[in-house]
């Protein structure tokens, strides 16, 4: 299979060559050699037109791919960028509901690609061994001007330290957290202050310089060298919520159309674990979807579950009691905590894989 290549200038070679067999996937190729492929057996999948988004990406999304033309100091400039272009025509093709089979079709074709992308980086684990994935998860609208998002920033930082690849759902607030972390794994704790104060100024996604914030402390402290391989992260947010701009540091993106893949998916590949830190009701329902997976034993395991602020999960939102309840006589139940100390939220991840094996 050959997937997003150019062959253009390979067409002699096609030629002489029987492609029976073949698949293409989203490769460019000469028209003679496209009727020869076909004439040979070979399933050639083209782009579709009009769609401004490749269908079969052979490799995630990066920052510098969605944020292709913006400019910190023009903040509109995210108007004409890849994602707010993809975004656009979400919305022109009518949003989570399209009407047109190519649309859906080129969307699911689209998401595929990303799935195929995302287990090839969770395959690609030290001594070829798969990664070790701890989720964050936490609201979109925590404020970078918070302890909170700064916690969440030390305990993400630290557990890429300890090698566990960080994920998070890819947007603003607790998951714009869980990547400054891992960026700022090769720098020090008053690095990391500096860039947090930073962004405080503008503290949620809705301010006006939020990207541009975000941008400048990536050229005050540029990724390290060999970041992207020793200390990645995987951001995976959705054009459904495309008012959310991604945030600029994870060193991997998995960008859907469809959330509901999405968000079941990040739960299942967060083997090693899930802290929730203060949230809403997105979270909460990212709470029993993980719970229902530990509960089953969905995939043969459990995954600890780790909730970050004692108070909230007991009384703001008392979600807390009632999952120890559910998970009474079950597996997991010994794999739940609750903590208000970051400390407490690494070392209880590193026992489970000390016992995991």
């Amino acid at each position: 299979m050959l997937q997003a290549l150019d062959l253009r200038e390979r067409t002699e070679a096609l030629l002489s060559r029987d492609l029976a067999g073949l698949t293409l996937l989203g490769c460019q190729l000469a028209p003679e050699a496209h009727l020869h492929a076909v004439a040979s057996g070979a399933v050639d999948f083209p782009e579709l037109p009009n769609t401004p988004f490749q269908l079969h990406r052979s490799t995630l999304y990066t920052a510098e791919e969605l944020f292709d033309v913006f400019e910190p100091g023009r903040p509109e400039s995210y108007a004409d960028c890849f994602d707010a272009r993809v975004y656009a025509h979400f919305k022109a093709t009518g949003g989570d509901r399209p009407p047109s089979i190519l649309e859906t079709l080129a969307r699911s074709l689209h998401d595929h690609a990303m799935t195929d992308g995302l287990e090839q980086l969770l395959a690609d684990g030290a001594n070829g061994e798969p990664r070790e994935v701890v989720a964050i998860m936490g609201g979109h609208g925590m404020s970078r001007a918070t302890d909170s998002y700064r916690d969440v920033a030390g305990i993400a930082r630290t557990l890429a330290q300890r090698g566990f690849l960080m994920a998070s759902g890819g947007g603003p607030g607790a998951m714009e957290a869980t990547h400054l972390g891992p960026w700022f794994a090769d720098r020090s704790d008053a690095e990391l202050d500096e860039a947090c104060a930073m962004l405080a100024p503008a503290p949620k996604y809705d301010h006006p310089q939020w990207l541009s914030a975000a941008f400048r402390v990536r050229q005050r402290f540029p990724a390290t060298e060999g970041l992207r391989e020793r200390y990645p992260s995987l951001g995976i947010p959705t054009w459904l919520y495309g008012h959310e701009p991604p945030n600029v540091f994870a060193t991997h993106v998995a960008k859907y159309f469809a959330n509901s893949i999405r968000e079941d998916g990040l739960l299942t590949i967060a083997t090693h674990g899930v802290v929730f830190s203060p949230g809403s009701a997105g979270t909460i329902q990212e709470i029993f979807q993980d719970a229902c997976q530990n509960h089953y034993e969905k995939g043969g395991r459990i995954s600890p579950m780790v909730f970050l602020d004692t108070r909230y999960w007991t009384e703001v939102k008392p979600v807390y009691p009632l999952l120890k309840q559910l998970a009474k006589g079950r597996a997991y139940d010994r794999w739940l905590t609750i903590t208000d100390d970051p400390a407490e939220v690494v070392t209880f991840l590193e026992a489970y894989r000390a016992e995991a094996g």
